[in-house]
């Protein structure tokens, strides 16, 4: 795993070329006679004028040529954001490996959200070493929830790159805009005593502002490694039923406290 937040430097991106060869096969399978062949000629298109913007051009059609259906091979892409970043692939592909990076990061800032969630869903694909996490720290400011869940769910790319510190802003803004944290991956490989601890602060924080506790904070927090003070404290809340019910189990868990 690459802790760094900022990667090194590199002449290219690696893709993941089975795993992009795999969706096209799948998604060529579900078109229509008609989208078909716009599709074909926007790769021919392509290949033939792989810039910028060809690219951001071709992007833009494909919510007019495709049907905007759930992707069956794809779970949480729908056809429109799988053709984005498949051309985005392709492209990419036929770039010296100096302009790889640079194109990507272009593209991205010419794209509307739609073609941002597409390329942010797609980074795992696309970047497999971590040349891009530059791009998706910033990509993590946005206050778009669609945006931000494209970068944060259902994709391994934030737990294979991101430090810890990062991971774990990743994790509380999740919780902050109340989206499902069950589907962030490698929560679990990312739990330790410095996340239980901004958890708990958290939970502190909503409790004294009169808050709802977010639904998804027992899931950040490994409860055999509090302190016998923090599962007191935890204890407390709940004889005074200040915590919602699904935290009874975990402090019912036949767990041992750590010393400290």
């Amino acid at each position: 795993m690459n802790m760094d937040v900022i990667a090194a430097p590199s002449t290219a991106l690696v893709m993941r070329h089975d795993c992009l060869a795999e969706q096209l096969q799948a998604f060529i399978r579900q078109l229509d006679d008609s989208e078909r062949q716009w599709w074909r000629g926007a790769q021919e298109r392509l290949a033939q004028h792989p810039d910028a913007n060809t690219s951001a051009l071709l992007s833009s059609q494909c919510k007019r040529h495709l049907n905007e259906q759930a992707a069956p091979n794809a779970a949480g892409w729908s056809h429109v954001q799988l053709a984005r970043a498949l051309l985005l692939a392709q492209a990419l592909a036929q770039q010296p490996a100096a302009g790889q990076l640079p194109l990507l990061r272009q593209l991205f800032l010419w794209g509307d959200d739609q073609e941002k969630i597409a390329t942010l869903k797609a980074l795992d694909w696309l970047d497999s070493h971590g040349r891009c996490v530059e791009l998706a720290l910033q990509a993590g400011r946005t206050s778009n929830s669609q945006v931000f869940a494209a970068l944060a769910l259902d994709t391994h790319y934030p737990t294979r790159h991101y430090s810890e510190r990062a991971f774990h802003q990743l994790v509380l803004k999740t919780l902050g805009m109340g989206l499902d944290i069950r589907r962030l991956t490698g929560l679990a490989e990312r739990h330790g005593v410095i996340l239980n601890q901004l958890a708990l602060d958290l939970l502190e924080e909503q409790l004294a502002a009169d808050r709802a506790v977010s639904p998804g904070l027992p899931q950040t927090i490994a409860f055999d490694l509090l302190s016998a003070a923090q599962r007191e404290r935890l204890a407390g809340l709940s004889r005074q039923q200040r915590l919602p019910a699904e935290w009874r189990e975990h402090l019912s868990s036949p767990t041992s406290p750590s010393p400290n």
